[in-house]
């Protein structure tokens, strides 16, 4: 690598006092992005390098934490309660409101689940299983269409977009899951928490640090009164937030665990007084009989790895195809929800199992409500199928919802194909081999609750969540040892398997290259989850971020610094103190949003009222871990320092922009091999 070469220069006015001081820098790389057809040589040292951690003096630490906190000291705590509430009650909310839709679509709904529409003939029903699915879809396609246009629209208050689409993506999902369409609510329930995170973040508590705290807490609370099931909801919260951004290693451990079990229980508690104190799904009667059935459970894990697989890819497929059938044909993309609903309706003609009725078809396929009749294993393998099917296409499609109660669906009926499966050919082989004092099996339920945990493992890779959840909810010790075999096989063979493309996929790019392009450059990143990651892996902050930036201090004026940067062409700048240090990020979004709050019309603000501690990368460290922060801390810009001193900008436009020109090159350069 290079080094970077170039100059600094400042700019001061007349009056050089620390209120007026600011300053323009101007570095000019000579080592332009040298790319190759092969991947370039980056030592292992400096991709693993972990983002520096910009410790600030702890007067500028005081002082951000006093003008961004609303609430005092102990705003972290405040918000984090705050966040639990106001997701439960707005659960709760989305849940009835999903209920009000599905009975005034159904006429009132029997208590075993979809399973009734079979007891019906074809000739009082089909139209109803066909129009309804398809029906919600034209209501969701109308929501998305608004939805995109007021993202687009100028005109619009950033304010009002920020409140507007949550809004309409909830009742989207509402609409989704109202009229049975094959996708499930705790996806929206999290999304939920975490847009309630973001306004009490916004409107109480404005410190940059403690953002990722309020989102792994309100993705917590999400969960936990999703399922009421706090511990779930905490571990939830741990997996899937707070360990994919190892490098904020600012955050307090204590003050973010703290945070995240607040706001679970008080999630968690007013989902129990708005929906009652029922589990989610009901637990049958279940039994294990003996150490020896160990094996059998890990033979499962590995048939649910395998089936998370398929709707895994069958989804990625039909993702990709849809795109492509798009873009090919030229339809507008409002017409597929419409195609999604009725293509889910076409399927619950035959399997009405299928349709989203709450956890009412688990409890069928568990066989826990009383009068109902356990489906042959024949059956569930079908539905095993279908639903892949059927859940993949509604994703595909643009229908909003999320992907644990498909999953709990599709393994329950896996688990319980398997245990009926085994206990038909333990029966067999028992006067034979005489088993029954070896191996007793244990009752189809037992294989059905491992099976729900594995499939949810392994699509949504959240081992402990999964493990914590079906604990939770059975409260029975003896669950967790097959629990965790199952559990840790079905998730190993998932995550073994995402990585198995990528390494093939950096060693034959060509192949691949003129798979998934068809010369289309646009279509360069091949799939995104692979060939982009694999990519920004490879290239370094110092190869992509702009070298031209403003700095200013604290003390200067907002409205000189809003001149600077509409002289420079820039939409933020490095806050530094009297020495150069980083101090914090100061964004034209962040002056609008300040100006909107203020009542104070008579005072001209300066930076240190509006400015945020923020987060930073260093120059050695790849792009991948970059956008990580970015996307943890909901940020489209970053500072790079090196020794705590500025040194570049990166935005999401830089790390785009140096992908793209990689990945061409890596295309260009197979075309003359």
């Amino acid at each position: 690598m290079g080094t970077l070469i170039g100059r600094h220069f400042a700019i001061r006015p007349s009056d050089s006092s620390p209120s007026s001081l600011f300053r323009v820098t101007g570095t000019f790389e000579h080592n332009c992005l040298r790319f190759h057809h092969r991947k370039l040589s980056v030592s292992w040292a400096a991709r693993a390098q972990k983002p520096a951690n910009t410790s600030l003096p702890k007067d500028d630490q005081d002082l951000g934490d006093e003008e961004g906190d609303l609430l005092g000291a102990n705003s972290g705590i405040v918000s984090a309660c705050f966040v639990g509430l106001l997701t439960g009650l707005c659960v709760v909310l989305f849940n009835n409101v999903v209920h009000e839709i599905r009975d005034l679509c159904w006429d009132g709904i029997p208590s075993r689940g979809a399973s009734w529409l079979r007891e019906l003939p074809h000739e009082n029903t089909w139209k109803r299983i066909i129009l309804i699915p398809t029906c919600g879809g034209l209501v969701v396609s109308l929501l998305n269409t608004f939805r995109n246009a007021l993202e687009e629209e100028n005109s619009t208050e950033h304010g009002l977009k920020d409140v507007l689409k949550p809004i309409l993506k909830a009742v989207a999902a509402a609409v989704t899951l109202g009229t049975g369409n094959s996708l499930g609510p705790e996806g929206p329930s999290v999304e939920i928490g975490t847009s309630v995170a973001k306004g009490v973040a916004s409107l109480f508590d404005r410190n940059a640090r403690r953002k990722l705290s309020l989102k792994a807490a309100g993705s917590a609370a999400g969960i936990s009164s999703g399922f009421n099931a706090a511990v779930a909801g905490c571990f939830f919260a741990v997996e899937s937030v707070l360990w994919p951004s190892p490098a904020d290693s600012s955050l307090s451990l204590t003050n973010t665990t703290s945070t995240v079990i607040l706001s679970a229980v008080i999630a968690s508690v007013v989902s129990e007084i708005g929906l009652g104190s029922e589990p989610a799904f009901r637990v049958p009667d279940y039994d294990f009989r003996s150490p020896s059935e160990l094996p059998l459970y890990l033979l499962l894990g590995i048939f649910c790895g395998l089936v998370s697989l398929s709707l895994s890819w069958c989804t990625s497929w039909m993702v990709a195809a849809t795109d492509k059938f798009q873009k090919t044909v030229g339809l507008p993309k409002a017409i597929f929800p419409v195609v999604g609903g009725f293509t889910v309706g076409l399927i619950a003609l035959i399997y009405p199992e299928v349709l989203y009725w709450g956890f009412e078809n688990v409890d069928t396929l568990l066989e826990t409500r009383p009068f109902v009749k356990g489906l042959e294993v024949d059956l569930l393998l079908q539905l095993v199928a279908v639903k892949v099917v059927a859940t993949s296409f509604s994703r595909a499609s643009g229908l909003v919802g999320g992907y644990y109660a498909p999953s709990l669906f599709i393994g329950a009926a896996t688990g319980m194909a398997y245990g009926k499966l085994l206990s038909s050919l333990i029966s067999q082989l028992n006067p034979i081999f005489h088993l029954s004092g070896i191996m007793d099996v244990a009752s189809p339920q037992a294989y059905g609750l491992v099976g729900m945990a594995a499939t949810l493992a392994g699509v949504c890779q959240v081992p402990l969540t999964a493990v914590l959840l079906l604990f939770e909810l059975t409260q029975d010790y003896r669950i967790v040892l097959p629990l965790l075999g199952a559990v840790g096989l079905s998730s190993w063979i998932t995550s073994w398997s995402v990585k198995r493309p990528k390494e093939k996929q950096s060693e034959t790019t060509s192949s691949d290259a003129s798979v998934h392009t068809s010369n289309d450059l646009d279509e360069l990143s091949l799939t995104p989850h692979n060939f982009d990651k694999c990519i920004s892996k490879t290239l370094l902050v110092s190869q992509a971020m702009k070298t031209k930036y403003v700095t200013v201090l604290k003390s200067t004026m907002l409205i000189e610094v809003v001149a600077l940067m509409l002289a420079e062409k820039q939409s933020c700048a490095i806050v530094v103190d009297g020495d150069n240090l980083l101090i914090g990020l100061l964004t034209l979004g962040d002056i609008q949003e300040y100006c909107k709050l203020s009542k104070e019309t008579n005072k001209i603000p300066q930076v240190s009222e509006v400015c945020c501690i923020c987060e930073s990368v260093t120059p050695m460290m790849n792009l991948y871990s970059a956008e990580l922060i970015m996307k943890t801390h909901a940020t489209d810009q970053l500072p790079v320092v090196s020794e705590r001193q500025p040194v570049g900008i990166l935005d999401r436009e830089c790390i785009d922009i140096a992908c793209r020109a990689l990945a061409t090159t890596q295309y260009l350069s197979t075309l003359t091999n």
